[in-house]
């Protein structure tokens, strides 16, 4: 184990799809890669509980998907990153790598396509968990 102490990462999934949420879940798993604490899960169905969680803050990353309705997570993530002061990473789920245009608009640092592939969604969370984990942590400059 990479890490000693009893510090989680705590993932933020908005969708108004349950099963969403949950293929999201299962996908991170209880730690997505071996060399990053365990991850809480905060469901989210609506927008209004996506700004209320991150307003609270603790959280690490925000995974969002592009399809849910009304609000869809490409404009949740732009809304976030222009409200959200030290915003956490967003990875959002586009509905065709066709629309990968539209997570750069949104500015989400990553994108994977529905349906979710859980190793590429793994992956790319693990790579901005690290990415923020590193951030909290004093560096050594």
């Amino acid at each position: 184990m990479a890490h000693t102490t009893d510090e989680t990462l705590t993932v933020l999934v908005y969708s108004d799809d349950r099963n969403t949420r949950e293929q999201v879940t299962l996908a991170l798993g209880r730690r997505p890669a071996a060399d990053l604490p365990e991850v809480d899960v905060l469901e989210c169905a609506t927008v209004p509980a996506v700004l209320r969680a991150l307003e609270k803050g603790g959280i690490d990353l925000c995974v969002l998907d592009g399809e849910a309705v009304p609000a869809g997570g490409l404009g949740v993530a732009r809304q976030i990153k222009d409200e959200i002061y030290g915003c956490p990473p967003v990875l959002v789920l586009i509905g065709r790598p066709q629309d990968s245009w539209l997570a750069a608009w949104s500015r989400a640092e990553a994108a994977i396509s529905h349906p979710v592939d859980p190793v590429a969604l793994a992956e790319a969370a693990a790579t901005l968990l690290r990415a923020r984990a590193a951030k909290r942590t004093p560096a050594h400059r």
